[in-house]
């Protein structure tokens, strides 16, 4: 018998799905903890434990299919390897746009001379020199280049000059900007490479993980990679453009999600460990958001589901709000709950805890604990280094290798760098006291609760009375959170105009009084009520423990919540299909003259429609090849044309066409 079989790897949990292959059902499922930082050990375990769930062999397998959360978390996170970027043909007013200072986190940025204008003849020739000097004194430690020139999208050259000298260079891996995307807006598009070559490594490893599995158990089968949009993609492309895998594990989840249910319209919010998403379902199909994904407070330029994605997740670090009001905020930054890491670490961990509730004062790390993810790592700076040879030494509370306030900085650094993990209280903790779950050790979840509910607040009060005051506490504020989220998802559907709820943006309209009264249902002299119009699909392994409380605070008409939803990402994974796009425009520099902007470089005409069918061949061409590279079967081109005209003294006045042509099909399995 010939089966699929579909993996996701998220920030706790490794998923694996065996679904036959005319997809008609699940088979087997099994789930593993993530294995940080050989990833090969959760995979293998999910993989062969959900195998043997649905009695299949390996020879059975006939194609594998890969969904992941790890870079949308990564960016969420603000995580990711240093890297550089090689600026060409931008300014400091260019560089300071669309967030890339933030995103750039201080790694250097090395700006040289060239670009193009938008007609796509050279605007400044290309200063090779200077790049070369610049790569030279590169910092140490830097693992990838993102390469972005002015107008690269209508005239590659320069970057594809630049990524030669790179590699010669430095044989650094190189992510060029105008790759990426076809659209204008240097700046995003140069955002979007950097964030590219920062989960190159991430990806890579993934990917490796996953191979040498299957190699290891004679699964010669091909191996697709779920991107933003729900498609499937090869793996060797996946490594190549690892950030249209940002939201793979959420567009799998989605699509897994239309085929467990069956609906066609709803809002589908996924909790995982680091993150909540929410995406809606119109017609049975999520839509593809126009401006770009947006993660981790970031606009990327990558095509993906229209998906709000908030730090929010059964590990979501558990905050005091500040202020004489007090309360919790969870988020955005990932804890390992302590239940988990005791459970992994033992009677140290217990000790410890036993230590701080027995202490007269609580210590400022009190409940905290770390971990190292490695031993070292080139390019530390000199403090950073010594904080990780201290946590390397062995897992324990965080306060122990905290020499002074400059080393906890330290260990923020080396979090971002994916070098340590710290442990505390978060909701997966609280549902072991409240007996939701059960999976770690409810006993160290007990203690760490109770030791926090002893933090005072802004008022100088106890936080709870005990740990299973605050466990309510922070389910209630998670469920909060989480309608949040699902009450802007539906205002921005239902408006999505700046101006269409009266100026004000859906974030803000959440915590309205007249809407959360409303919600409530108030009825006095005056009756107020709202609520969702369409049901809610709630998705993975804690949806059961905390969607019932949200379906009744936003007043859905059904909240679903259905079987295998546990592993809906890894479902997804292996019932899409492959789809490829290649994008290009054709601009008139002057009247009579056009310009079609092909996949390698600028070619001039004199007829308008003879340069867009130019274009269109050149595109169909190239996106018939991305999806034969990408393991489509019985590929279908389809080729859209928008032309945008203005009228002058009434008479049409060209101003550029843009033309996409999608691929489509099947991935090729292993029999038949």
């Amino acid at each position: 018998m010939a089966v699929f079989l579909g993996i996701d790897t998220g920030g706790t949990y490794t998923d694996a799905a065996v679904v036959d292959a005319g997809q008609t059902r699940v088979l087997g499922k099994a789930k593993a903890l993530t294995t940080r930082p050989d990833l090969s050990g959760g995979i293998a375990a999910a993989m062969d434990a959900a195998l043997a769930a649905a009695g299949a062999l390996p020879a059975d397998v006939a194609l594998v299919s890969l969904s992941t959360t790890l870079a949308t978390n990564a960016l969420v996170e603000a995580q990711g390897e240093p890297v550089a970027l090689v600026a060409i043909g931008f300014d400091a007013g260019d560089l300071a746009r669309a967030g890339l200072a933030e995103a750039m986190k201080g790694d250097p940025v090395i700006a040289v001379a060239g670009g193009h204008d938008a007609g796509g003849s050279e605007a400044t020739a290309f200063d090779a020199d200077a790049l070369r000097q610049a790569l030279a004194v590169l910092p140490a430690g830097v693992r990838g280049v993102a390469v972005a020139g002015r107008f690269a999208v209508r005239n590659p050259a320069h970057e594809v000059a630049a990524r030669a000298l790179i590699r010669a260079e430095t044989g650094l891996a190189v992510t060029c900007s105008h790759e990426l995307s076809a659209r204008l807006n240097g700046p995003r598009r140069a955002l979007t490479a950097v964030l590219n070559a920062r989960l190159v490594g991430l990806i890579a490893r993934l990917i490796d993980a996953c191979s040498a599995h299957l190699a290891s158990r004679g699964m010669a089968v091909p191996l697709r990679v779920v991107r933003g949009d729900g498609a499937l993609i090869a793996a060797a492309q996946a490594r190549e453009r690892p950030i249209e895998t940002i939201l793979s594990g959420p567009a799998a989840s989605i699509v897994g999600a239309r085929w467990l249910t069956e609906e066609r319209d709803a809002l589908v919010s996924d909790i995982g460990g680091t993150t909540t998403d929410v995406a809606l379902l119109r017609d049975g199909l999520p839509a593809i958001d126009p401006e770009g994904a947006r993660v981790g407070g970031f606009r990327t330029m990558v095509e993906a589901v229209a998906m709000r994605t908030t730090g929010l997740g059964g590990d979501s670090a558990v905050h005091l709000r500040e202020g004489l009001d007090g309360g919790l905020r969870l988020g955005p930054r990932r804890l390992v709950p302590v239940s988990l890491f005791a459970a992994e670490h033992g009677a140290a961990v217990h000790a410890a805890l036993d230590r701080w509730l027995m202490a007269p004062a609580l210590e400022d790390q009190a409940g905290r604990f770390v971990r190292a993810l490695g031993a070292a790592a080139p390019g530390l700076p000199p403090r950073e280094a010594a904080v990780l040879a201290r946590i390397a030494a062995a897992p324990g509370p965080l306060g122990a290798v905290l020499h002074g306030r400059a080393d906890l900085a330290a260990v923020e650094a080396l979090v971002s760098r994916g070098l340590v993990q710290v442990s505390g209280v978060t909701p997966s903790d609280a549902a072991h006291v409240l007996g939701k779950l059960s999976a770690w050790d409810t006993g160290a979840a007990e203690k760490a609760l109770r030791l926090m509910a002893r933090r005072r607040d802004g008022a100088g009060r106890p936080l709870a009375a005990d740990a299973r005051a605050l466990a309510a506490m922070i389910e209630a504020q998670l469920v909060r959170q989480t309608v949040d989220c699902l009450l802007e998802a539906a205002l921005a559907e239902d408006a999505p105009a700046a101006d269409g709820w009266g100026g004000l943006a859906p974030d803000a309209l959440t915590g309205h009084p007249l809407l959360q009264r409303a919600l409530a249902g108030h009825a006095g002299a005056l009756r107020l009520s709202a609520g969702l119009a369409v049901p809610v699909v709630g998705l993975g392994a804690s949806a059961p423990a905390w969607y019932p409380a949200v379906g009744q605070a936003t007043g859905t008409p059904r909240m679903v919540l259905p079987a295998h939803a546990d592993v809906a990402n890894a479902v997804g994974a292996v019932v899409g299909q492959i789809a490829m796009r290649s994008r290009g425009t054709v601009t008139s520099p002057a009247e009579g003259r056009y310009t079609a902007h092909l996949p390698d470089g600028p070619q001039g005409f004199a007829d308008r429609d003879a340069a867009i069918a130019a274009l269109a061949h050149a595109l169909e061409a190239e996106a018939r090849a991305r999806a034969a590279l990408a393991g489509a079967a019985e590929v279908h081109v389809r080729c859209d044309t928008t032309v945008r005209e203005v009228e002058v003294e009434r008479r049409a006045l060209f101003l550029e066409a843009e033309v996409t042509a999608t691929a489509t099909g099947r991935p090729r399995i292993a029999r038949g």
